[in-house]
């Protein structure tokens, strides 16, 4: 495969992924709701589990191939790209305001994960018992998920609809699947390709530009939450992506690769400890202070590109 064609490729993965995800979960929430299921339920449990399904996929293929420096670092490098760069860019975009008790159990959840992962892959894998321990993290998180917005819920009716748009629906949520399959495909082969091109490990590419390309979502609703000023529904995104990035998506991989999931020396010494210190980084003072600030954004900017060029 020429550098072109992998190039070419794997724009193509990025775009049909993104797109897909998109369909996707417009489509999961309509039918959910059609379906008479409430409202709260699905945007607590069954549209974060789908923005984070982009990034599931070309993990799960990538252990599926055998490619686990791949699968790991592309988990591992979207909660760096979305805390060092997505989140950096709201905090110096945004007047960021919270209220630590609406967030505390999400940030300590987060943190938490990121330290059980790098705890329990020192022996240069992540055993059996820490894959239980981040399932546990991540059934905890979605059921503070359904009691906040249980809280929060609103009385809906069931939507109305007509055998024509349930048809449009359903084609929409298959074609969303499809696509972010197809397109999760695309970006592990051509990422494998483009790093064999240029001589590098394949967990480089991971981490970098399959890591960024999954996360394109959440830099999306960013970007929507900076125009409409909406901070609380950045950081709430970005935290919630993150906890089910670690949570969810490395266990899964261990369980379908059929044993503990290989971990390699460059992630243990930089990716996951990068991981847990930028967490940190962004998270304590934001609780302690209940404000982010444009010297937090910057920072973790610097960070992120700290960690991009020891990577590198």
């Amino acid at each position: 495969m020429s550098i072109e064609v992998a190039v070419i490729l794997f724009l193509a993965g990025v775009f049909l992924v993104v797109k897909g995800g998109d369909l996707f979960v417009e489509a999961a929430s309509w039918i959910a709701k059609a379906s008479g299921i409430p409202s709260f339920i699905v945007g607590a449990t069954i549209v974060s589990l789908a923005t984070t399904l982009p990034e599931m996929i070309v993990s799960v293929i990538a252990a599926l191939q055998g490619k686990t420096e791949m699968a790991i670092g592309n988990a591992v490098g979207s909660v760096i790209a979305n805390t060092g760069l997505i989140l950096a860019v709201a905090m110096v975009f945004m007047t960021i305001a919270i209220q630590r008790k609406d967030y505390i159990k999400h940030c300590v959840l987060l943190i938490t994960a990121a330290a059980v992962l790098f705890l329990f892959s020192l022996s240069g894998a992540l055993s059996f018992i820490g894959s239980l321990i981040l399932i546990g993290i991540f059934l905890i998180s979605m059921v503070l998920n359904v009691r906040n917005a249980m809280q929060q819920q609103e009385d809906t009716e069931r939507i109305q609809t007509t055998r024509k748009e349930i048809i449009r629906r359903i084609v929409m949520f298959l074609f969303g699947a499809l696509g972010i399959v197809a397109g999760s495909q695309l970006l592990v082969n051509s990422g494998s390709a483009l790093a064999a091109f240029f001589g590098v490990p394949e967990r480089i590419v991971a981490v970098t530009m399959i890591a960024i390309g999954t996360s394109l979502p959440e830099l999306v609703t960013t970007v929507t939450a900076i125009i409409k000023k909406e901070s609380s529904l950045s950081i709430g995104n970005l935290i919630g992506a993150n906890i089910l990035d670690l949570t969810l998506i490395l266990p899964i991989c261990s369980f379908v690769s059929g044993q503990a999931l290989p971990v390699s020396a460059q992630s243990l010494a930089l990716d996951m400890p990068a991981c847990l210190l930028i967490t940190i980084v962004a998270l304590l003072p934001l609780l302690m202070k209940e404000k982010g600030s444009k010297i937090q954004g910057l920072s973790l900017i610097l960070s992120y590109s700290l960690y991009l060029f020891f990577v590198l």
